[in-house]
């Protein structure tokens, strides 16, 4: 078999951004997540890349070499527009004077154009539209190749990639051993020889074994070279409790990865915006933490069929509109803030307005203040620990640079701050639902 040379990396990069079988198979099959594997026969031939997937925002592809730099999305002003209306008859408290503080601003995938097929969609699962987004890539840049535990023979822990191996080969999908350090350590090396390495982790927590990879190294470098280097670096890893894998396999640990300068994260709630965010973050320059909630593969949505489905980081989702109340659901938790909307709407009579962030850094904040001025109160919605975690960090901005506007403090809903228990009647507990999402929300229109 022939060597397999990597292309030559492209000779400018765009500026640095401003923001197998292991032991746990037998757990996961245990879970209901894992099948018995029968790889299917070998094959010399490519088979097509076209599949189902995309967003209204569909774009054809771009050549990494030759797309234009990423634009830089500027903090908004704290400085709030005069409202129409009053709400009350109490005068509000001046908007404060002196200078308007603003914060570096990450920089988002390069923007495409629309693209001009038909649109139509397709009811696909969510690791179905995650592995469209892998062949795809792979069928329209040699230099996609994907590394992790068990993805070759065995077809992933949640059968992401599914027939991969046998598509593209071993020189392309490759299984590695059980070491995540290393395995984040050789995407490192190899994106910054020309590659696109996507590589996959079998849970969040195992990725605290790649921190320093992923943090010392994949977020630093571009930095530390004076952007002479790029690590066009996707590293996947499912989270999230539902499964009872207990405190080692079901976390939620974006927050770690967005407090990191140099990553991008990605947080999609539905298949769409999977396959969609996943050809994105394949296709950018930067390294990408791409967080999939366990929970969530095995859910179908609509997809548009189109094989260049791209969708831009840095744009959050409005999943239902309202006036009475926003709430911002982060990963899976966006589904759960849509059924709160729903028994808001029919016990209550209020509307509240859903919004889902799809990317946590960059952060869509002008969508999610300009909500908040529509409707002068917030509830924040994460399945991770209550300290330090995305919601409080949102509270934070929304309380700095929409607090005219508010008409209650910000509420957060969260996951209990204890590890997730084994059992399920705890594993329930611990982590939010739809009536504690409408108790936060009657709480901020009592709190006038």
């Amino acid at each position: 078999m022939a060597p397999w040379t990597s292309p030559t990396p492209p000779p400018s990069p765009s500026p640095p951004p401003s923001t197998t079988t292991s032991t746990c198979s037998a757990t996961r099959w245990a879970a209901g997540t894992r099948s018995t594997p029968v790889p299917p026969p070998r094959t010399g031939g490519r088979t097509s890349g076209r599949c189902p997937g995309t967003s209204s925002r569909a774009a054809p592809a771009t050549s990494p070499s030759t797309r234009p730099p990423p634009p830089v999305r500027s903090a908004p002003s704290r400085a709030c527009p005069t409202r129409p209306t009053p709400r009350r008859a109490t005068p509000r408290r001046p908007t404060r004077k002196g200078p308007t503080p603003t914060a570096p601003a990450p920089t988002a995938p390069a923007p495409t154009a629309p693209s001009e097929k038909a649109s139509s969609v397709a009811s696909v699962r969510y690791r179905e539209a995650l592995n469209q987004a892998l062949r795809e890539e792979m069928h329209r840049d040699e230099a996609v190749m994907l590394m992790g535990e068990d993805i070759g023979v065995f077809n992933g822990a949640f059968k992401v990639t599914q027939g991969l191996l046998e598509e593209f080969g071993e020189r392309r999908v490759r299984d590695t051993p059980i070491s995540e350090n290393t395995i984040v350590g050789m995407g490192v090396g190899a994106a910054m020889t020309g590659l696109r390495p996507v590589v996959e982790l079998m849970t969040v927590n195992f990725s605290l074994l790649a921190l320093d990879q992923i943090v010392n190294h994949a977020a630093h470098i571009r930095y530390m070279f004076g952007g002479q280097v790029k690590v066009p670096l996707v590293v996947r890893m499912p989270q999230g409790a539902g499964h009872q894998l207990g405190p080692t396999h079901s976390h939620c640990f974006e927050a770690i990865y967005l407090h990191v300068p140099g990553l991008l994260v990605a947080a999609p709630s539905t298949a769409a915006d999977a396959k969609g965010l996943l050809k994105a973050a394949i296709r950018d320059d930067n390294p990408v933490i791409f967080i999939e909630h366990e929970y969530l593969y095995g859910r179908r949505g609509e997809v548009p069929e189109d094989d260049d489905h791209v969708q831009r980081f840095g744009e959050a989702a409005i999943r239902r509109e309202g006036s009475d109340v926003t709430i911002v659901g982060v990963s899976r938790m966006a589904l759960t803030a849509e059924q709160a909307a729903e028994t808001l709407a029919d016990e209550h009579d209020l509307a509240a307005e859903v919004l889902d962030p799809r990317t946590l850094r960059p952060l869509d904040l002008d969508t999610i203040l300009q909500s908040v001025h529509k409707t002068n109160r917030c509830v924040i919605v994460e399945e991770g620990w209550p300290h330090g975690g995305v919601g409080a960090n949102l509270a934070a901005l929304v309380q700095e640079q929409a607090f005219d506007y508010l008409d209650a403090p910000v509420a957060r809903v969260t996951g209990a701050d204890v590890p997730m228990p084994y059992s399920k009647p705890l594993e329930e507990i611990a982590y939010p639902h739809a009536p504690q999402i409408v108790q936060a929300a009657l709480a901020t229109l009592r709190d006038v």
